[in-house]
């Protein structure tokens, strides 16, 4: 299945997910040798007039590719418990950073705690350059259940709880999983600083943030990313990437895919697939990459196939036309 990396705080936005229906084509697996610099080569780039450059350096020293692996659905069904599969769920992590990969998001949520122990599991010791970024804020009390906690206590206690699991001594990039309407963002965001000046966190991120939560944010402490829905159809949070552009924060899409409900058979999504002898995953996932040079789409799935047709994407290159058409989809 392929989806959202992210859940949404209920109490904000709904915890809906759609699969995407959009029909897979041929998958262009030949590009995939099991080497980085068959996806992210040196040589890759986009068309004239996008985003070019395939990598992104959070906070100015912390450089990943930015095409990333969403580690939300090698848990089990409704995202919590174990995959029905764990030994498959370990072959597509290990998969993914042998396809080039080098920024897995995950979340003390996705379980909870099972995402987290089971990259520690397929990954440790980790590939020299592998960036783990998780979130804290969002409580699982049950299956179908997202409650926002961004108390103070609660963020430092989440923060050594997957510093555990991961097996880490310090995370790359921690982001506060929401805003809890019973917490100011400052009291938030002061929290997890105390825990970087520890020496418990590298860099901060957030998730599912308006442009005056980040700007409140970031007079308490440096913000490197923000993690948003966002996708062809759904640009609710074009105001947040456009922030995210004149500040230079990492973007990362959630639901990067889109649901596809909308579109008949000859939808430019389709259409430049079928031009190109790629899936509509990839055609989707290579708009995001063009759309931003600080955009970093985070797709998540549990099979491997889907997982090596998404990293393809790295290498498609979309036409100033198909790129314009695809963006016109929105309205």
């Amino acid at each position: 299945m392929r989806t959202t990396e992210s859940p949404e705080p209920p109490q904000r936005r709904s915890v809906t997910r759609r699969t995407f229906l959009g029909t897979s084509l041929a998958s262009g697996a030949a590009l995939l040798a099991g080497k980085s610099d068959v996806i992210f080569g040196a040589n890759s780039t986009t068309t004239p007039n996008m985003a070019m450059n395939t990598t992104f350096k959070f906070g100015g020293d912390l450089t990943v590719n930015r095409l990333g692996f969403g580690a939300m659905r090698i848990t089990g069904e409704g995202i919590w418990g174990w995959p029905p599969d764990r030994t498959n769920a370990l072959k597509v992590l290990r998969r993914a950073t042998g396809l080039g990969v080098d920024l897995i998001d995950t979340a003390d949520a996705y379980g909870p705690d099972t995402s987290e122990l089971l990259i520690a599991e397929a990954l440790h010791p980790y590939p020299k350059g592998l960036v783990i970024a998780t979130k804290g804020g969002l409580t699982r009390p049950g299956p179908g259940e997202w409650v926002p906690n961004c108390r103070p206590d609660h963020l430092k206690q989440a923060v050594e709880g997957s510093l555990k699991r991961l097996r880490l001594e310090r995370i790359d990039l921690y982001q506060l999983h929401t805003v809890d309407p019973k917490v100011p963002i400052e009291e938030s965001v002061g929290a997890l600083k105390q825990m970087q000046d520890a020496g418990k966190i590298r860099h901060i991120g957030l998730s599912n943030v308006d442009p005056v939560e980040i700007a409140r944010a970031r007079k308490i402490v440096p913000i490197v990313s923000v993690q948003n829905r966002y996708n062809i159809e759904d640009r609710k949070s074009e105001n947040v990437l456009e922030y995210c552009e004149k500040e230079n924060l990492g973007f990362l899409p959630w639901f990067p895919i889109g649901g596809g409900g909308g579109l008949n058979p000859e939808n430019p999504l389709n259409t430049a697939a079928k031009a190109h002898g790629v899936s509509v995953y990839q055609v989707a996932l290579a708009w995001l990459l063009a759309r931003s040079t600080v955009m970093l789409p985070i797709p998540g799935t549990s099979s491997l196939a889907h997982l090596e047709d998404n990293i393809a994407a790295a290498k498609l290159k979309l036409t100033p036309e198909e790129w314009k058409a695809i963006d016109a989809i929105a309205g």
